[in-house]
């Protein structure tokens, strides 16, 4: 094959060029991965607002929101004011192989929709829990052992969650929720759910959300919410040997590496399948004491930065 293509009506040039240093892939790789996984892929991305990763040759990765000027006018966009940044940022939809495509050709290796719908912003289709394991050998064993914790506070609450690996060393407990479920609900419960799970095994989980404050326990993070992303399952991720954040039924999340699926091996593993469809539950109402237990929890980015600021006013006030 050329190094040179057309699919779909999208150019693919320079298809033999290194991802990156350590990706042990070429772009064709890249294309070719996310040309096959492209009907489950969509699906979880269609009308989501995106953010993709990008790692243009030669030059370290960096996150891309608001879509370039020549990006082609069949691109579907959404235009959504930050308030972050203060500014209106144009985001794509990637509501289609040919956009999906076009990402691949522009070396966009991860792909970060938000919760919701642009079409309903205030109404997230999944409350997220993302656990973040500290570094070492045993990080994402550890990342395991403390999604049961999950998966025992949600039972108990009687709920359930579908459960994928980060494609880095995490991973991420997706709970399906009913349409009339709002940011601020989600955003209540998934602090609830982390409390609760923290509280099963205080010795491995922790829900502080300053890192140095966590003493080498798997962080719990419940602030995956509002117009929050998370990256896509099926999504590569610029890490060495391109692994893929993959789905996996409970019971086989002891037995695997996130480096067993990649995307040289993931579409194996996934046959003719579509896992993440098969192991979501259905849309889920949140119970009133878990939305009660959770409005009592202060916001942890908002008493992250209060609590900064008193450390620092303390260094001040000592001489440090």
């Amino acid at each position: 094959m050329s190094a040179d293509e057309v699919r779909d009506g999208v150019s693919l040039t320079h298809l033999d060029q290194s991802l990156f240093d350590g990706a042990e892939a070429v772009k064709r790789d890249l294309v070719d991965y996310l040309d096959a996984v492209s009907g489950r892929m969509i699906p979880r991305l269609r009308g989501r607002p995106l953010s993709v990763i990008r790692v243009l040759r030669g030059q370290d990765a960096f996150m891309q929101k608001n879509l370039p000027k020549y990006t082609p006018d069949w691109v579907p966009r959404t235009t959504i004011w930050a308030e972050s940044s203060q500014r209106r940022v144009t985001y794509a939809l990637c509501d289609d192989r040919r956009t999906l495509l076009w990402f691949g050709n522009q070396r966009a290796i991860e792909y970060h929709p938000t919760l919701s719908h642009a079409e309903q912003p205030a109404h997230p289709t999944h409350l997220v829990l993302d656990l973040d394991p500290p570094e070492g050998s045993d990080s994402f064993a550890l990342a395991v052992r403390a999604a049961h914790l999950v998966r025992q506070a949600l039972a108990d609450a009687g709920l359930a969650g579908a459960v994928k690996t980060s494609g880095a060393k995490g991973v991420h407990v997706f709970v399906p929720l009913e349409e009339n479920v709002d940011a601020e609900q989600a955003a209540a419960a998934g602090r609830a759910l982390a409390a609760r799970a923290e509280r099963i095994d205080p010795v491995l989980a922790t829900t502080a959300f300053i890192r140095e404050d966590r003493g080498g326990k798997v962080f719990l993070d419940s602030t995956r919410a509002g117009s929050a992303t998370v990256v896509s399952v099926y999504s590569p991720r610029a890490r060495p040997g391109l692994p893929v954040s993959f789905p996996l039924p409970w019971d086989q999340l002891d037995s695997v590496t996130p480096r067993d699926f990649t995307v040289h091996t993931a579409l194996g593993a996934l046959a003719d399948r579509d896992p993440w469809t098969e192991l979501m539950p259905p849309p889920q109402r949140i119970p009133d004491d878990v939305l009660e237990e959770g409005r009592a929890i202060p916001v942890a980015r908002v008493q992250a930065m209060h609590e900064g600021k008193r450390r620092a006013r303390a260094r001040r006030e000592a001489g440090e």
